[in-house]
C-alpha cells in the first residue's frame, strides 16, 4: 500500500528535530531529512511564527560548516523558502558570497539564485560584478542561474539589470540550449518597452543564429508580436517576417514546428494561402504516435475551424480516426472540430459516432460537444430533427447539473431560433421534467413553457405535463407550475375552464406560496366570480416586463414606511449602477439560454436629487433624469484632485465638480471652474455656485449649470480651468495667512455624449417586451462598422455608444464567432422606453456589418438612436 512518508508529521515535533543542526558532529543525511520535513510543512501552508522562523534560520546557517554537497543544496532551498528579513540576511551573506566565488560550479549556481532571491538593492550593487561574470561563464548551469536571477530581479531592480545588456547579448550567442533560451528571455524583457529595439532584436536573430529549440520558440512568439504591431500600423498587404515563420515549419524540432504553425494560424487577418502550410504540418501531427502532438494539433485546428472552417476540411478524415483515441481530450476536440467543419451530408454519420462516444467522457467534455452540436444545428436548420432527438436522448441519461443545464439551454436556443423545432423541442423539455432532479431546471423550463407553449398549434397537450408537477414536485416547482398554468389560461381562451378547475385544486395545497399564487391567478383571470380585468391587462400582469431593476425595487420596499399613502412603484430609481470591475469579475457567469436580466445595486440618484434640489439656483430645473459616474479630470497623485458628475435634466445640464486639496500647507478659497463651451454650441451657461473654502484633505463641490434644448440629446466638448485664491498655512498653528494669490489649474476636457441621455434599465423577458412594444415606431437600418480587431470589440463599442443595458447576457460574444445578436434596453430622456436588437456579422476578414432594429414609444426617439449610430 502506498503511503506518504510525511503522514502525520507535526510542526512542533519537526522543530524539536531541527536541534540536530546544532550538533558538534553533523549527520548530513539526518539534517537533509529534517530540512525536507520543514519544506513539506512550508509548502502545505503551515505558518511559522517570527521566533520559530528565526530559530530555524540561525540553526540552518550552521550547516555551512558541512562539506556534504547534497546537504548544501538543501540549505540553499530552505534559506530561499524561509525568506529571511533584512537584518537576518547579513548572517548568511558572507557564506553565500564565498560560495558564489567557489571553484565548485554547483555551489556558484545555487548561491547566485539564493542571493538574488533574498538580497536588496544595496547588496546587489556589491555583487553586480560577479553576476555579470556569471552570465558569460563557460559553465551553462552557472550562466543560466545568473540569467534566471536577472529575470526575477528585473521586477524589483530594473535599473541595475538593464546595465547587463552587453553580457546578456553575448549569452544569446551561447551554444548551450538553456543559456540561449534564458538569455533571449531576459534580453527581450529588458527591451520590451522599446519597440524599435525589439524589432532590431527579432530582425537580427531571425537570420539564423538561434540553435536552441526553446529559444527558437521564444523567438517565434516575439516575431508574432512584431508582426501584429506592424500590421496595425501599416495597411499594406506585406507581412514582415512571415517567411521566417514559414521557414520554421521545416525545423527539425517538433516544438518549433508546432509553435510556428500556431503562430501563423493566430495572425490577424490570416489568408487561406498563408494558412495552408501550417494546416499541412498540423495534419501530419494528427497521426503522430505522441499524444501531446496529437492534442496540440487538434486543439489548434479546433480554433482555426471557428474562423476558417473550409481551411480545416482537408483534415477531416484524419480527425475522424481520432474519435476513438484513448485520450478523451483529443477525442472531444476532434469531434467538436468535425462538427464545425462538417457539411450537411456528414451530420448523420457524425451523430452515430458521437452517440457511442458520449458515454465514455466526463461531463466537462460532454458540455463542449453539446455546445458544438447547438452551433451545427443553427448552421444547418434542416437537420434540426436528428440533432434535437440526439439532445433529447442524452438529456435522459445520467449527468450532473451543469451538463443537463447546457443541454436544456441548447434546446431553448434552438426553439427560439428555428421555428420548425418549437413543438418537438417543447415536448422533449416536458418529457425531461417528468424525471428532472434539479429544481432550478424544472422551474426555468416551466417558465419558458409558459411563454412559448401557448403560441403552438395545440397548447392543450402540454397541460398534463405541467399539472403533474403540482402533484409530484417540491413547493418551489409546484409554485412555478401554477404560474405556467395561469399563463396558458390568459393566452388560450379555449383552455380557461380547464385551467380554472386545476387552479381551484391548487387552493388546497399545503404550501402558502402555491395557495397564494392560485388565489391571485384565479382572481386575475376571473375564475372565482371576481371582476375580470381586460385581456390586455391580464397579459401585461402575467407577461409584462418589470421596468425597474429588482434590487432597486427591493431596497425601496425595505425603506418604505407603512402609512396611509400607498407605495408608488414610480418612485423606484430606474438607473442601474455599474458594478466595480473586481465585483463584476467575481460574480460574472457565462450567459445561458434561460438567463435572467442582470440586477444592479441601488442607485445614488436619490442622494444627488436631494443635493441639487437643496441649491436654490437649480431648484427650478425639474426632476433629475440621470447622474453619471464620476469622470476624473486630473491625473492620480497631483496637487489638486478633481472629478465631475454630469447631472442631466430635461432642459438643463449641471456639472458637479468634486475637488480635493492634497497640499497640507495650502488653503484654497473662492474655488470655481471656468468652463469654455465654445465646442458645445447648443449649450448656454446660466448659473454657477463657487466653493467658499477648500482646506487640506476636506473635499468640496462647485457647480456650473447650462441650459440646452428641451428633451434633446445635445452633445459637445467642454474645456475646464480650476480657478482659486491660494493661501499659505502655518504648519505649527494651522492658521492661514490673510493675503492670498489668485491661481489657475488646467483640468482635462469633458465631453457630453449621447449615452449620457440614456438610462440603463433591464427587462425581465426581452422577447415579450419587444413584441408588446409593437412595430408602430420600429426603425430598421444596416450599417458598416469598418475593420475591427474582433466582433466582441464592435459589440462593446456600440453598447458604449448607446449607453443601454445588455439583456440576457447577450453582451458576451463567444470566441471566434462570425455573427452575433445583442439585445439592449433602456429609457431615453423624456422617460421613453427603448428596445434595440443588434445583429452583427463579419463581412470579409475584419470588416463588421451591423443591422440595427429599434422599437420605442416615440418615433422621434427611434430615429434619434439611428442618428447616434450613424454619427458615432
Amino acid at each position: 500500500v502506498d503511503y506518504s512518508p510525511f503522514l502525520g508529521i507535526e510542526k512542533g515535533a519537526v522543530l524539536q528535530e531541527a536541534r540536530v543542526f546544532n550538533d558538534p558532529q553533523l549527520d548530513p543525511r539526518r539534517c537533509s531529512q529534517v530540512i525536507t520535513k520543514l519544506l513539506y510543512l512550508l509548502n502545505q501552508g503551515e505558518t511559522f511564527t517570527k521566533v520559530e522562523a528565526t530559530e530555524v534560520f540561525f540553526a540552518v546557517t550552521k550547516l555551512f560548516q558541512s562539506r556534504d554537497m547534497g546537504l548544501r543544496r538543501m540549505v540553499y532551498v530552505i534559506i530561499k523558502e524561509l525568506s529571511p528579513s533584512a537584518d537576518e540576511v547579513i548572517i548568511v551573506t558572507s557564506s553565500l558570497m564565498k560560495d558564489m566565488t567557489s571553484k565548485t560550479d554547483m555551489y556558484r549556481a545555487n548561491a547566485i539564485r539564493v542571493l538574488c532571491r533574498i538580497t536588496d538593492g544595496t547588496l546587489l550593487t556589491q555583487i553586480e560584478r560577479y553576476l555579470k561574470q556569471a552570465i558569460v561563464d563557460k559553465n551553462p548551469v552557472v550562466a543560466s542561474a545568473a540569467l534566471v536571477s536577472g529575470i526575477h530581479l528585473l521586477q524589483t531592480n530594473p535599473e541595475i539589470v538593464k546595465r547587463w545588456s552587453n553580457e546578456v547579448q553575448e549569452a544569446v550567442q551561447s551554444r548551450a540550449a538553456l543559456v540561449q533560451f534564458h538569455a533571449l528571455a531576459l534580453l527581450h524583457q529588458i527591451r520590451q518597452n522599446d519597440r524599435l529595439a525589439v524589432n532590431k532584436l527579432v530582425s537580427s536573430l531571425t537570420r539564423g543564429s538561434v540553435r536552441s529549440p526553446l529559444a527558437q520558440c521564444l523567438l517565434i512568439r516575439y516575431t508574432s508580436q512584431v508582426i501584429r504591431e506592424s500590421t496595425n500600423d501599416t495597411q499594406t498587404g506585406d507581412r514582415p517576417f512571415y517567411d521566417f515563420l514559414e521557414g520554421c515549419l521545416r525545423h527539425k524540432a517538433e516544438m518549433v514546428i508546432f509553435e510556428a504553425a500556431r503562430a501563423i494560424t493566430e495572425l490577424n487577418g490570416v489568408t487561406s494561402r498563408e494558412l495552408t502550410p501550417a494546416i499541412t504540418v498540423l495534419q501530419l501531427f494528427l497521426s503522430s504516435s505522441k499524444p501531446v502532438l496529437r492534442f496540440a494539433a487538434v486543439r489548434t485546428l479546433n480554433k482555426v475551424a471557428m474562423s476558417h472552417p473550409t481551411a480545416v476540411t482537408n483534415c477531416n478524415i484524419d480527425m475522424e480516426s481520432l474519435i476513438s483515441d484513448q485520450n478523451r481530450s483529443i477525442a472531444t476536440l476532434a469531434i467538436t472540430t468535425l462538427l464545425k467543419t462538417g457539411n450537411e451530408s456528414s451530420v448523420d454519420r457524425l451523430m452515430k459516432q458521437i452517440t457511442n462516444f458520449m458515454s465514455d467522457i466526463a461531463d466537462e467534455f460532454k458540455i463542449v460537444v453539446v455546445d458544438a452540436i447547438r452551433s451545427l444545428c443553427l448552421k444547418f436548420p434542416l437537420k434540426h430533427r436528428s440533432l434535437m432527438n440526439f439532445l433529447s436522448n442524452i438529456l435522459r441519461e445520467e449527468g450532473g447539473f451543469e451538463y443537463k443545464k447546457a443541454i436544456v439551454d441548447s434546446i431553448v436556443i434552438l426553439i427560439r431560433d428555428i421555428p420548425e423545432a418549437k413543438e418537438s423541442g417543447l415536448l422533449h423539455l416536458c418529457e425531461f421534467i417528468e424525471d428532472c432532479e434539479f429544481t432550478y431546471l424544472s422551474t426555468q423550463i416551466l417558465h419558458f413553457l409558459g411563454i412559448e407553449g401557448p403560441k403552438t398549434s395545440d397548447p392543450s397537450k402540454y397541460i398534463r405535463y405541467i399539472y403533474n408537477r403540482v402533484h409530484l414536485e417540491n413547493a418551489t416547482v409546484r409554485a412555478g407550475a401554477v404560474s405556467t398554468l395561469a399563463k396558458f389560461g390568459a393566452m388560450v381562451d379555449g383552455l380557461k375552464p380547464r385551467i380554472f378547475v386545476l387552479l381551484r385544486r391548487c387552493l388546497f395545497d399545503n404550501d402558502d406560496e402555491v395557495r397564494d399564487r392560485a388565489t391571485l391567478y384565479l382572481n386575475t383571470l376571473g375564475g372565482d366570480g371576481a371582476v375580470v380585468e381586460t385581456d390586455e391587462g391580464v397579459k401585461e400582469f402575467l407577461f409584462g416586463s418589470l421596468d425597474v431593476p429588482l434590487v432597486n425595487l427591493e431596497n425601496s420596499l425595505k425603506n418604505y414606511d407603512p402609512s396611509e399613502k400607498a407605495f408608488d412603484i414610480n418612485t423606484v430609481p430606474k438607473d442601474v449602477k455599474t458594478q466595480p470591475l473586481a465585483e463584476k469579475k467575481a460574480t460574472s457567469k457565462k450567459p445561458t439560454g434561460l438567463g435572467a436580466p442582470p440586477p444592479g445595486p441601488p442607485s445614488t440618484v436619490d442622494a444627488y436629487e436631494k443635493l441639487l434640489s437643496s441649491i436654490p439656483e437649480f431648484a427650478s430645473f425639474g426632476k433629475l433624469f440621470k447622474s453619471s459616474a464620476p469622470v476624473e479630470l486630473t491625473e492620480a497623485e497631483t496637487e489638486y484632485a478633481v472629478n465631475v458628475v454630469k447631472h442631466i435634466f430635461d432642459g438643463h445640464v449641471v456639472f458637479q465638480y468634486n475637488c480635493s486639496n492634497t497640499i497640507p500647507e495650502q488653503l484654497l478659497e473662492n474655488v470655481t471652474v471656468i468652463v469654455d463651451a465654445s465646442e458645445a454650441e447648443e449649450f448656454a451657461e446660466v448659473d454657477s455656485k463657487p466653493l467658499r473654502q477648500l482646506p487640506y484633505d476636506s473635499p468640496g463641490q462647485t457647480f456650473v449649470a447650462f441650459e440646452k434644448p428641451e428633451g434633446v440629446s445635445a452633445v459637445g466638448k467642454f474645456s475646464n480651468m480650476l480657478r482659486f485664491i491660494v493661501k499659505e498655512v502655518d504648519p505649527s498653528t494651522g492658521e492661514a495667512e490673510d493675503d492670498g494669490v489668485e491661481d489657475e489649474y488646467q483640468l482635462e476636457d469633458l465631453e457630453l455624449v449621447a449615452a449620457d441621455y440614456m438610462l440603463k434599465v433591464g427587462v425581465s423577458n426581452f422577447r415579450n417586451a419587444w413584441e408588446s412594444m409593437g412595430v408602430d415606431f420600429e426603425h430598421v437600418d444596416e450599417y458598416g462598422l469598418g475593420p475591427r480587431d474582433s466582433l466582441a470589440e464592435a459589440v462593446n463599442a456600440v453598447i458604449n455608444l448607446l449607453g443601454m443595458q445588455p439583456c440576457e447576457g447577450t453582451e458576451v460574444v463567444p470566441p471566434n464567432s462570425r455573427s452575433h445578436t445583442c439585445l439592449l434596453s433602456g429609457v431615453y430622456i423624456g422617460n421613453v422606453k427603448v428596445l434595440v436588437r443588434l445583429q452583427f456579422g463579419l463581412d470579409g476578414p475584419k470588416d463588421v456589418a451591423m443591422k440595427l432594429a429599434v422599437r420605442s414609444e416615440d418615433e422621434t426617439v427611434s430615429d434619434a438612436i439611428h442618428e447616434i449610430v450613424a454619427s458615432g
